[in-house]
């Protein structure tokens, strides 16, 4: 059984699906920001400015810079309702309709009678998004409001941005524990870049579409054909014969993670194959690989649900 991300037809595109400009608390133009990104090699990206009153609630338009090698996807961070530390929701929304109905969300501060955090996720699945949990780490999320956010496809577990600015760049956590809980999740590695740091070109999917346009690209994030990086490249995981087959750019460290403590890793020199015997996860419900380079630099597989012994 291979996984979706290296079964799928087409090619990898890199992208970004957290990303802000002056529109919200960047400090470049949508044009400046969606240029950077494509001359450093990206095939897309989603400008994902926060929508609230204080920026006059935005989903930028960043159609006029799309071409023939570089595309994006509208999107937008949602903010609603208060968190169990009393702070406000943070949801990545990436395909959004540019005329999706914001919250009633003036600042950063939760105000009375707003609209829960997991009913406006839901409402933006509704609308045809693809939905990530922001940041857990740094937004102090507990399992019970991650539990509470029902309609999220995947969950952020790397944000380079929380990296560079405050050491909180962590989802697996969260993304782990939903997982043994039978959720069906995918893991994204973003930016969230805002360019008044360095916190920018750290994080990113590698989506396997057929074409570069924002209709594949979303139908492909959906799917969970992708895979997160900070550097290497995975090619090929799959399960067979009680074990996992991973094939990867070099690295020193190959990771099997499963439900619990259960892990499993392979250490050694510009290692660009692994076979990861199963047995240590018969009991696990999922499983999911992290291979990470000389460098300290890490990708992630998206998780696998049963096929233990296939």
């Amino acid at each position: 059984m291979q996984l979706t991300a290296f079964s799928a037809p087409g090619r990898f595109r890199r992208g970004n699906l957290h990303t802000h400009s002056d529109l919200s608390d960047g400090v470049l133009t949508p044009q400046e920001v969606c240029r950077r990104y494509k001359a450093e090699g990206y095939d897309f990206i989603a400008l994902t400015d926060h929508m609230i009153g204080l920026y006059g609630y935005p989903v930028a338009d960043t159609l006029p810079f799309r071409d023939d090698v570089f595309t994006t996807l509208l999107g937008a961070e949602l903010h609603s309702g208060a968190m169990e530390n009393g702070e406000l929701w943070h949801i990545l929304a990436v395909g959004l309709p540019a005329d999706f109905a914001p919250a009633d969300a003036p600042g950063f501060v939760p105000v009375a009678g707003q609209e829960s955090g997991p009913a406006l996720a839901a409402r933006a699945v509704a609308a045809g998004a693809f939905v990530a949990i922001a940041h857990p780490q740094w937004s102090g999320m507990t399992l019970a409001d991650a539990r509470s956010i029902t309609a999220a496809h995947a969950v952020e577990i790397y944000n380079h941005g929380c990296a560079t600015g405050c050491d909180r760049a962590d989802g697996f956590q969260v993304a782990d524990l939903l997982l043994s809980e039978g959720r069906e999740l995918s893991l994204i590695a973003t930016d969230d870049a805002h360019f008044t740091e360095p916190d920018h070109f750290g994080g990113w999917v590698m989506v396997k579409a057929e074409e570069n346009t924002p209709e594949a690209l979303l139908a492909a994030l959906k799917a969970g054909a992708f895979y997160a990086s900070t550097g290497p490249e995975l090619r090929d995981v799959r399960i067979a014969d009680g074990a996992v087959h991973v094939e990867c750019s070099a690295v020193s460290t190959v990771i099997v993670q499963g439900h619990g403590c259960a892990a499993k890793a392979i250490h050694g020199d510009s290692m660009t194959r692994a076979t990861m015997p199963l047995d240590r996860f018969a009991r696990s419900p999922w499983i999911r690989v992290t291979v990470i380079d000389r460098a300290g630099k890490r990708a992630w597989s998206n998780p696998v649900r049963g096929h233990m012994t296939a």
